[in-house]
C-alpha cells in the first residue's frame, strides 16, 4: 500500500536537504533494511547527516602538523587541543561551531540528535572514550566542522592494538566527510603499514582525497623535489589508480619560513587548497546527492548477492557445507550477477571483505529478491535525484555567494598580501608612475623601426613584430584587443609598448586579466579620451 502511493505522485520537494532525507527514508531505506546495507557496509543514514555543515577529515602520520594545521586555518587554539613532537593527538576531535568554548564527551555525542555522530556508538567504549567534540565560536566553523584524527603510528608503536578498528572509523567518517586531506611531513615521508592500511580504506572515495606536504619550507629545493618524487611514486603503489591525486606542497602554520626559496610556490599552493575547502560549502549539497547515489548503487548491488545466495541455499539438508561452498565462489557470483543485470565491476564491494562479513551471517535468514524494492530505488535514481539536481542549481543560484570566510581565508583575499598582488597585470598597481613607462624606451626602438604613419603602425605590422613571442595566435589576438585602447585597428607607441607589456605578463607565466585594469591605460588615453 505504501509503495503504491510512491509510485502514484511524484516526490515533491521544498529544498534539497528535505528532498535527500524523504527519498532515503521512503525508498532506498526500505532496501537497505531488507538486505542486511547496514550489517555489511555502513549504517543507516540520519536526518543530522543531510543537515549537517561540510566537514573536512584530517589524517596522516604522527607530527605531520595536522592539529597545527587546524589552528593555521581558525588562527585560534581550539579546547582539548595539543600539539608536540610526540604523538600528541590520541582522539577524534570534531571541531565544530559553537557559542561558547567548550568540550563535549564522545559518549554524550552519540546521544545528541543534532550531531551527525549517533552511528559511532557502534564503535563501542574503546572508541567512545577517545572521540570528543571541541566547540567554539569561530567564523571560519560557521561554514565547515573539522575532524582532527589520532596520528597514524610508525614502526613498534603500531602494533600496539587502539582498542577499536581504527581503519573502520575513517571509513565511516570518510563516507560522510566533504573533503579527505591526507598530511605528510616534508622530511619523514615512510608511510608506515597502519597509514597504508588507512589509504586503503579510503580507496572508494578519491574524489573528496586531497594531499598535502607539509614542512616543505624545511628543505632545500633540490631535497623538495627528490622527497615530492617520493610521495607521488609511494602514493601511487597505495591507491593503485592511473589518476594523480592532488598534492599541495607548503608550510601551514604562521611562522617565518625556514628556506623561503619557495615562498612563491607555497602562497600559490596554498591559496588553491583555500580555494578548494571555500568551495565546499557552495558544493555542500551536491556532494550529498552524489554520496545517496554511490550508496543506492551499492544498496542495489547488496540486494542482487544475498538474494542470489538466499536462493542457491539448500532448503533442508547440507546447509553450512553450501554456505562455505557459496562464500568460497563469491565472485563466480559477481560476476554472473554483473552479466545478468549489466552492473558495472567497479560498483561490486571489495570480494575479500564480503567474504570474511559472510562468515558470521545466517544464509537461510536472507531475503529473497523483491523486485519492487528495486524498482522504487530505480525510479528514484532515473526521476527523484534529477529533479533534486536540478533544485540543487537554483539554491546554488538563490543564496549568496557561500564561502568559507575568517581566519587565514581572510588574509589572502586582499591588500598587497593578496596572491599575486603588484605581480603580472598586477605589477604598477599602486605606482604613481604607469610601469610600462620603465621599458618604453626599447619599445619605442623597435616601434620606429616598423614605419609608423601618423605615429600609428597597423596591425599588419604590429603582427609581425608579435608573433616573434612565438605565443598563439588567441593569446595575440586577446592582447591586440586589450592593446588596441581606443579601437580604431591601429597601435600608437603607447599602445605598442602596452603590447608588448602584456606580451611579456604572459611569457613570464601570469595570466592575462579579462579587461584592460586601470593602471595600464596609457595616461594619453585616460579620461576624456577614453570615454570618447
Amino acid at each position: 500500500m505504501f509503495r503504491k502511493n510512491l509510485k502514484k505522485d511524484p516526490e515533491l520537494f521544498q529544498n534539497v536537504s528535505e528532498g535527500l532525507k524523504r527519498l532515503y527514508r521512503n525508498k532506498l531505506f526500505p532496501l537497505e533494511d531488507t538486505y542486511r546495507f547496514h550489517d555489511f557496509h555502513s549504517p543507516a543514514l540520519e536526518d543530522a547527516d543531510f543537515d549537517n555543515k561540510p566537514m573536512v577529515l584530517l589524517v596522516g602520520q604522527y607530527s605531520t602538523g595536522k592539529t597545527t594545521f587546524i589552528r593555521h586555518l581558525m588562527e585560534q587554539d581550539f579546547p582539548g587541543m595539543r600539539i608536540g613532537p610526540e604523538p600528541t593527538t590520541d582522539s577524534f576531535i570534531a571541531v565544530m561551531h559553537g557559542e561558547q568554548d567548550g568540550v563535549i564527551p564522545g559518549n554524550a555525542l552519540v546521544v545528541d540528535p543534532k550531531k551527525p555522530f549517533r552511528k559511532l556508538n557502534a564503535f563501542g567504549n574503546a572508541f567512545l572514550n577517545r572521540f570528543m567534540c571541541a566547540q567554539m565560536p569561530n567564523a571560519v566553523l560557521e561554514s565547515i566542522s573539522i575532524i582532527d584524527t589520532p596520528g597514524i603510528l610508525s614502526g613498534e608503536k603500531q602494533r600496539i592494538s587502539r582498542g577499536y578498528d581504527f581503519a573502520a572509523v575513517l571509513e565511516w567518517f570518510a563516507e560522510r566527510v566533504d573533503r579527505i586531506i591526507l598530511l605528510f611531513d616534508a622530511h619523514k615521508l615512510d608511510i608506515s603499514d597502519e597509514f597504508s592500511e588507512v589509504i586503503r580504506a579510503l580507496k572508494n572515495h578519491e574524489d573528496k582525497m586531497r594531499v598535502v606536504l607539509n614542512k616543505a619550507d624545511q628543505i632545500s629545493t633540490q631535497q623538495l623535489m627528490r622527497v615530492y618524487g617520493a610521495l607521488m611514486w609511494s602514493l601511487g603503489k597505495i591507491i593503485n589508480t592511473p589518476e594523480v591525486v592532488r598534492v599541495y606542497i607548503g608550510s601551514f602554520w604562521a611562522q617565518p619560513l625556514l628556506v623561503p626559496d619557495n615562498r612563491k610556490l607555497f602562497e600559490a599552493e596554498e591559496q588553491d587548497l583555500f580555494l578548494d575547502i571555500q568551495s565546499l560549502p557552495r558544493n555542500a549539497a551536491l556532494r550529498k546527492l552524489n554520496d545517496l547515489i554511490k550508496r543506492a548503487r551499492l544498496a542495489k548491488v547488496q540486494a542482487y548477492i544475498i538474494s542470489s545466495l538466499k536462493k542457491d541455499m539448500p532448503s533442508v539438508f547440507g546447509k553450512e557445507s553450501k554456505k562455505k561452498e557459496l562464500i568460497a565462489n563469491l565472485g563466480e557470483t559477481y560476476h554472473r550477477i554483473e552479466k545478468e543485470h549489466q552492473i558495472s565491476p567497479g560498483d561490486f564491494p571489495n570480494l575479500a571483505k564480503m567474504q570474511e562479513l559472510l562468515n558470521g551471517q545466517d544464509f537461510t535468514k536472507f531475503a529473497a529478491l523483491k523486485p519492487k524494492l528495486l524498482e522504487t530505488v530505480e525510479d528514484m535514481l532515473a526521476n527523484d535525484i534529477a529533479r533534486l539536481m536540478a533544485m540543487v542549481r537554483q539554491e546554488e543560484a538563490a543564496m549568496p555567494s557561500q564561502t568559507v570566510k575568517g581566519g587565514a581565508f581572510e588574509g589572502v583575499m586582499t591588500g598587497p598580501f593578496g596572491h599575486g598582488y603588484g605581480e603580472g597585470a598586477s605589477e604598477g598597481i599602486d605606482e604613481l608612475e604607469w610601469v610600462v613607462g620603465r621599458d618604453k624606451p626599447t619599445y619605442d626602438e623597435i616601434f620606429y623601426t616598423l614605419s609608423p604613419i601618423n605615429g600609428k603602425v597597423s596591425g599588419a605590422a604590429a603582427k609581425k613584430e608579435m608573433l616573434k613571442s612565438k605565443l598563439p595566435n588567441t593569446v595575440l589576438g586577446k592582447i591586440w584587443k586589450l592593446a588596441d585602447v581606443d579601437k580604431d585597428g591601429l597601435l600608437d607607441d603607447d599602445e605598442f609598448a602596452l603590447a608588448n607589456h602584456l606580451i611579456k605578463v604572459k611569457l613570464e607565466g601570469h595570466e592575462l586579466p579579462a579587461a584592460l585594469p586601470e593602471h595600464l591605460i596609457p595616461p594619453s588615453k585616460r579620461g576624456s579620451s577614453l570615454e570618447a
